[in-house]
């Protein structure tokens, strides 16, 4: 008798739909920052809470901020790679070597206004690096932040020739090697040991962009703040958010569509303008607390790029020594960003 009911039961869950229970799946999701800071409140979550509701609950995450997982930020990659987190937010900077093409857009000068850069950096890394550089992993999102700003503890550089021997903290080794071009010295370090360095004076300044400033509370550790002007800027670093690529093959193919839906060029653009979004009200707050903002002139910073200029000339050596064409990949990247630039 008993096995007859389970019989009549499996025929009806035949033909009656949703009488089986739909697959469900949890993430999980990991990052560097404090679950304060906006790319945990304006990226992260937001991206776990669209694709929780578009898959009616069927996707869930489980966040771990300020790797919670274990680990430093230069594991994260690893870390998704290894299934020990299936999807995670990292700079390709803090593993250097391992993305020597996708770093062309972190060369001096190369990117534009964010949204369009992000764009840009989506495609290029589709066209020339998805299999080579991110092997074992599936880009959800790839971007740029917004502008670097140099934040001073005292001192207020005007001029180049100010920076000489300036333990300034770098985040990619291309901004390590144009800093070294102005003649600073770099100190290389993930954002996450940059507070306690320039509490104790172990650095004199940071490169960073805006949004990340009051969580790290750099505003309270510096006094100056340099922004540089024109249509490029001066340095940036590039971002990603991937998943472990057998997890995502594993996914059934309606929630693969919902991953699919919340991936790509355009989300890459909407993370950035997220991350933008925080950006006046970090530099308010920066002002706020009765820092000095100013501007490097535009002539000055002329100057800057010619230096600069040697960085691009050594990664273009660099990557055609590994059997690339390295001007024509910097010249791709170029005409990305100028195509993508002020699009909305």
């Amino acid at each position: 008798m008993k096995a007859k009911h389970l019989l009549a039961l499996a025929a009806l869950s035949a033909l009656i739909p949703g009488a089986v229970l739909a697959q469900e799946v949890v993430l999980k999701v990991a990052h560097f920052v404090p679950p304060t800071a906006p790319g945990h409140t304006k990226f992260i979550a937001p991206w776990c809470d669209k694709v929780a509701s578009e898959s009616a609950g069927r996707i869930k995450c489980q966040i771990y901020p300020a790797m919670q997982l274990g680990g430093t930020p230069a594991q994260l990659l690893s870390q998704v790679r290894d299934g020990v987190a299936d999807a995670a937010w990292t700079l390709p900077g803090y593993t250097p070597g391992r993305f020597p093409v996708t770093e062309v857009f972190e060369l001096p000068f190369m990117t534009r206004e964010q949204e369009g850069s992000s764009r840009a950096l989506w495609d290029f890394v589709q066209k020339n690096t998805l299999k080579s550089e991110f092997s074992g992993l599936h880009p959800l999102a790839t971007w740029v932040p917004g502008p670097y700003t140099l934040h001073l503890r005292a001192a207020q550089p005007k001029v180049m020739a100010d920076l000489k021997d300036m333990k300034i903290r770098s985040s990619s080794r291309l901004t390590t090697r144009l800093l070294s071009a102005l003649g600073a010295s770099p100190v290389g370090m993930p954002v996450t040991q940059m507070s306690e360095a320039l509490s104790k004076g172990v650095i004199e300044a940071t490169m960073l962009p805006w949004e990340v400033v009051p969580a790290m509370k750099v505003h309270e550790l510096t006094k100056f703040s340099a922004e540089f002007g024109g249509d490029h800027t001066l340095t940036t670093t590039t971002m990603v958010f991937v998943m472990n690529k057998k997890k995502y093959d594993s996914l059934p193919a309606d929630l693969k569509k919902v991953i699919d839906a919340n991936s790509g060029r355009e989300t890459s653009a909407w993370v950035s303008g997220q991350l933008k979004s925080a950006d006046a009200a970090s530099r308010a707050a920066t002002l706020k607390n009765g820092n000095v903002i100013y501007q490097i002139p535009a002539e000055e910073t002329t100057k800057w790029k010619k230096t600069a200029s040697t960085v691009n000339d050594e990664w273009v050596k660099e990557v055609s020594a590994k059997g690339v064409d390295g001007n024509k990949l910097l010249a791709e990247a170029n005409a990305l960003v100028d195509h993508y630039a002020g699009k909305k």
